[in-house]
């Protein structure tokens, strides 16, 4: 694959590139779900092409195609160009100019590849039976397991490669995949759903048995809920609902966020943001983040970026165009849909550092008020400028520091910063959460949280 991002530069420099990139992405994908015991559906995809940009100066232009021949690549380098020359000049578009080793290994010496051999070698048989295997597990867990809305893996193995007329150059492969169950359980003239989920490398990471439980008992746990006493209370995100909104400061922390004035912590740069006891790094190197690449979506190299720390705002994530805009240098942020879309800044592993208690000391911590384990409509219902949210949630109400009875129907109300800033304690415990990011963190106490109930 380097050899044709390589004859990709080549051809666009001579047809009149000052500068140019080729990328190649290779993705191919397999997702089972079951239902009633069954296979429902079996879908396996593999997208394959390459993009090219070319820029003239400061005009940038971009095409993309899946003919990898040597006449497709000339031909789609030679469209390139030809963008460039219509595109409007832009003094900040600029090639990116940091160059990255030709490796697939994170961590150094001895680390774990980003690519699990296990999603290649299983077939579409035992990845069925694994499916398979969550929907029964979740079923025979409780008998006020009525059914199970779907079951479902999914998995992605990568291949990219990127050179560009700079010196950058590099290749990786990696794989990730994940396996859910959505369980409902019948009570009290009501249905319940609770989620179970797993993800890891390849298949032989996940624990069928563990997913199933997991839906099963969240389902059953939820059985006779009503809505809680509206009031200010103390509020305990379970590492789920805290992932979903740490993916979201996460999209507040990009540059090209804050430099359209579309986040609530644009102009807050070295001010305070959260309480001292919230720590927030983007790790695109971390061995166990499905996000991490020895590289960006550009061919910078991933680093590990301080975000929030000490309570303050540290850094802002960028990439080479959004670091120009701003004077400064790129995190290594570039995210990529694929050969078809350009670069644009993106987290790569948002990780929220662990504190000390555990689940039983943040209930205990907590003393009364409420565990949020699901929220409903938050990526939509997040004002982007202010950070103000009110969005439905569901859980479990805690007394005298013991989890009580289930309670839904109620919203949870406030704004990023504010929430953040009364985050009092965290969890000893992360978890990887691969819904809306690739997100690692334990749970989160927050001091006080309007809730909107009875």
């Amino acid at each position: 694959m380097i050899d044709w991002a390589r004859r990709a530069v080549e051809s666009a420099l001579a047809a009149g590139a000052t500068d140019a990139e080729g990328y190649l992405s290779e993705d191919r994908g397999r997702e089972v779900r079951v239902h009633g015991g069954e296979v429902e559906s079996l879908s396996a995809a593999t997208k394959r092409g390459i993009g090219v940009r070319a820029w003239i100066g400061a005009r940038v232009g971009y095409a993309f195609d899946t003919n990898l021949s040597e006449a497709g690549v000339d031909a789609l380098a030679l469209r390139a160009v030809e963008m460039a020359r219509a595109a409007d000049e832009d003094e900040f578009a600029g090639p990116p100019r940091s160059a990255v080793r030709l490796s697939s290994d994170i961590g150094g010496e001895g680390a774990a590849e980003l690519s699990d051999p296990s999603v290649a070698s299983w077939s579409t048989a035992e990845i069925a039976e694994l499916t398979l295997a969550i929907e029964r597990t979740a079923l025979d867990a409780d008998r006020r397991v009525a059914g199970v809305e779907q079951a479902v893996y999914a998995d992605s193995a990568e291949r990219v490669a990127i050179a560009s007329s700079t010196g950058i150059e590099g290749e990786y492969e990696s794989s990730h995949c994940y396996g859910y169950v959505l369980a409902l359980a019948e009570g009290e003239g009501a249905r319940e759903t609770g989620l179970g989920f797993d993800l890891g490398r390849g298949p032989v990471a996940l624990d069928p048995v563990a997913i199933g439980r997991e839906g099963a008992e969240r389902a059953v746990s939820m059985i006779g809920a009503r809505k809680p006493q509206s009031r200010a209370w103390p509020v305990v995100l379970d590492p789920t609902v805290a992932a979903s909104f740490v993916a979201i400061v996460g999209r507040g922390l990009c540059a090209s966020a804050v430099q359209r004035g579309r986040s609530p912590f644009a102009e807050r740069l070295g001010s305070e943001v959260a309480a001292g006891a919230f720590v927030l790094d983007d790790d695109g190197l971390d061995p166990e983040g499905s996000a991490s690449s020895p590289f960006d979506g550009e061919g910078v190299a991933r680093r590990r970026t301080p975000l929030i720390e000490g309570g303050l705002l540290r850094n802002y994530l960028h990439d080479t165009y959004t670091a120009s805009r701003a004077g400064t240098a790129s995190t290594g942020s570039a995210g990529r849909g694929g050969y078809r879309s350009q670069p644009a800044v993106g987290a790569s592993n948002l990780l929220v550092a662990p504190g000390t208690l555990t689940p039983e000391g943040l209930l205990d911590e907590a003393g009364e008020g409420v565990l949020v384990t699901d929220v409903a409509g938050l990526h939509s219902g997040v004002n982007p400028v202010t950070g103000a949210f009110s969005v439905g949630a569901s859980g479990r109400a805690i007394r005298d520091g013991e989890l009580a009875e289930p309670i839904r129907e109620f919203t949870i109300a406030s704004d990023l910063v504010s929430m953040l800033g009364a985050v009092s304690a965290v969890g000893a415990a992360p978890r990887w959460v691969p819904f809306g990011g690739s997100v690692s963190t334990p749970a989160l106490l927050i001091e006080q949280m309007t809730v909107a109930g009875s």
